[in-house]
């Protein structure tokens, strides 16, 4: 691609006299390659003009450039400038290209990667994540909650300094609990006290006295079964559904995660994983492989969902070379979507058919009410949902009105 045709002819002359000039043919490929703008391509190119004159003027070689030379650019260069129009002086423009050049010359080699600096608490993270990773085989989205829980704890007692067990006082526990507790519900109190437990597990193994340190968390009263599991009713999934009109940004994606939830009982993280090699179009079957339970499991693909894919992947989604089914639709469009964005698109589909709540979880829960509904068995809910074990599912009894109907005993002293 010739880069030329990005750069404005007044801004030419800058890129000639700097040693940036041999580097932004390789800069605009980048660019287009990762899927970004042609209008967005020119506002960077004009940005790296912008810091390619600096550069020429600071006489700074191209393998200097490093985030404290971008940050001189930005905070001592721009608030002065006097270069002439039409110079790009959007500190958020200016920002953002020069941390792409930056990247893409450290991709290259032209300039060294950062050394990371050395940093006690993610250390000691490091070493606890592997312990559960490998220790205990819990999975990503566990091990990310109670890692932040107790990257919180860690910075809060020991800041940059290195982490010593025998100074963490029972005092400092108890005080993080209720200052976390705070801000927080009764469920997200129950991850917490988990969470911290793991971790003076994992302190234990390593020949650390924490029996103090574990003795001050308390378990806040949390009820196994003790409420019902929110579904959404027939009409509002219908709602829900018809709310993907060609009005809303990337429809067919939504509505097919949308589909995969209802239909197959996916969790987010299960949808945003999907890979195209996962289904199987000829004999209607999806394969989960990088499940919560670890397991390889595979469920048929109903014909509305594979509908739904299908017109995604044929209308909708942007040529990639990912493998995932759902990807991102601005650059850089090489990279999946998130477990977020899942979560963000029905949230934004709850608001558009008034649904108050924001629960995801909710298109599962309505999934195991369906399967109940159609006389399925809590043991073949329990299978469809891959539950490990069937004590899970037995909260959906709680929705069986038909069984529940026929054991129910009749109201004192009303007529039998």
């Amino acid at each position: 691609m010739d880069a030329c045709v990005f750069v404005s002819p007044s801004l030419r002359s800058w890129f000639a006299t700097s040693e940036l000039a041999a580097h932004i043919e390789t800069f605009v490929e980048r660019l287009a390659r990762d899927g970004y703008s042609c209008h967005t391509v020119a506002r960077h190119v004009d940005s790296i003009a912008h810091f390619a004159r600096w550069m020429s003027r600071s006489r700074l070689k191209v393998e200097h450039i490093d985030e404290a030379a971008i940050q001189r650019f930005l905070d001592r260069h721009l608030p002065r400038c006097d270069c002439p129009p039409p110079a790009q002086r959007i500190r958020r423009d200016l920002s953002a290209g020069c941390h792409l050049l930056l990247r893409i010359l450290q991709d290259q080699g032209v300039v060294p990667a950062p050394v990371a600096k050395t940093d006690p608490v993610e250390d000691e993270l490091c070493r606890f994540d592997e312990h559960m990773r490998c220790a205990r085989g819990l999975c990503d989205s566990t091990r990310r909650l109670r890692i932040g829980i107790v990257r919180r704890l860690l910075q809060a007692r020991f800041g940059d300094q290195p982490i010593v067990i025998s100074a963490l006082q029972p005092a400092d526990v108890r005080r993080f609990i209720a200052l976390q507790s705070k801000r927080h519900s009764v469920a997200n109190a129950h991850a917490l006290a988990s969470a911290l437990r793991a971790y003076f597990s994992f302190r234990a193994t390593c020949g650390d006295p924490v029996h103090a340190l574990t003795g001050v968390i308390a378990t806040p009263a949390h009820w196994s079964l003790a409420s019902l599991p929110r579904s959404l009713t027939r009409t509002e999934v219908e709602r829900l559904l018809a709310s993907f009109t060609p009005q809303v940004p990337s429809y067919r994606r939504g509505y097919a995660i949308v589909r995969c939830a209802l239909d197959l009982g996916l969790r987010v993280g299960e949808i945003a994983k999907l890979s195209l090699d996962d289904i199987d179009w000829r004999a209607a079957t999806v394969t989960l492989r990088r499940t919560k339970s670890r397991r390889e499991d595979t469920l048929p693909l109903p014909p509305a969902t594979g509908r739904a894919i299908a017109d995604y992947l044929r209308f909708e989604r942007p040529r990639s070379a990912n493998r995932a089914v759902f990807v991102r639709h601005v650059a850089p469009r090489e990279v999946p979507i998130s477990a977020y964005a899942v979560h963000r698109i029905v949230r934004d589909a709850y608001h558009r058919v008034g649904i108050t709540h924001g629960r995801v979880h909710a298109l599962r829960h309505t999934f195991a009410r369906q399967l109940l509904e159609r006389g399925s068995s809590l043991k073949e809910i329990a299978d469809v949902l891959r539950h490990r074990s069937l004590n899970t599912s037995l909260i959906y009894a709680k929705l069986d009105h038909r069984n529940l109907a026929a054991v129910a005993l009749p109201w004192p002293g009303s007529a039998s």
